[in-house]
């Protein structure tokens, strides 16, 4: 009798102090998703699917989820001819996603290099060996538009431009940096307004337009992000220059 009366009292206080470490895991989880959801609610919810993009940048798909291996940021739905480079270039979301570049399958522009910045994202290629030359971001909402203008400036003929739009890329862009822009090839960028999304891919020296160009207007009644326009991307192959 006393080994069993024991053996009671000890399961009984296994049972008590289970229970208790029970309530106090309950009293910190709940309370913590609770915050979590409304978080998730306020801020992330309109971007959550361009939010996983971002952050899942440079890491690769596994589990029996995934349809097939992926390479990585920068996979290409097709192969590009011989003599050719590969590029993606996708523009921001809103002010919360970064835009991304990437060349031959490799990310050279985007929030996992801390390369990318708000206003217009650049990167600049030899368009003989497809090498990147530079890369820059330029604030065109509260920053000077000169460093801009300068960078178009410096560029060398037979080189390739890369830009993706990230929050504004329009306030401060002024008629020389527009037009420096148009001569490289694009379109879209003379009716570039505030906070509008744009992709574009030109080159200096170039004498026709940029097929490589998309434009998402600001316009509030259509907007996917409330005061943004849904991000744009585009892919394709870039020829080599040839003098």
């Amino acid at each position: 009798m006393l080994t069993v009366t024991v053996g009671k009292t000890r399961m009984a206080r296994r049972q008590n102090f289970s229970a208790k470490l029970l309530v106090k895991y309950m009293l910190v989880l709940v309370p913590a998703a609770v915050l979590l959801t409304v978080l998730l609610q306020k801020y992330t919810i309109p971007f959550k699917d361009d939010l996983w993009r971002a952050l899942s940048d440079g890491l690769q798909k596994s589990g029996p989820a995934s349809r097939a291996p992926s390479k990585g940021p920068c996979d290409m739905v097709r192969d590009c001819p011989d003599e050719h480079f590969s590029f993606y270039v996708r523009s921001g979301a809103a002010n919360v996603v970064a835009p991304k570049i990437c060349l031959r399958n490799k990310l050279v522009l985007g929030s996992v290099l801390n390369n990318a910045g708000p206003g217009i994202n650049i990167v600049t290629i030899n368009g003989k060996t497809g090498d990147v030359v530079k890369t820059a971001h330029f604030d065109m909402y509260s920053g000077d538009v000169k460093p801009l203008v300068e960078f178009l400036k410096s560029m060398e003929k037979g080189a390739v431009v890369l830009m993706a739009s990230y929050d504004d890329p329009s306030t401060k862009l002024d008629e020389e940096a527009r037009k420096l822009i148009a001569e490289l090839g694009s379109l879209s960028v003379k009716s570039l307004g505030f906070r509008d999304n744009w992709v574009f891919v030109g080159g200096k020296g170039a004498s026709v337009h940029s097929n490589f160009e998309k434009y998402q207007k600001n316009d509030s009644t259509k907007n996917k992000y409330e005061n943004w326009p849904e991000l744009i991307e585009i892919q394709g192959c870039i020829p080599k220059y040839l003098d």
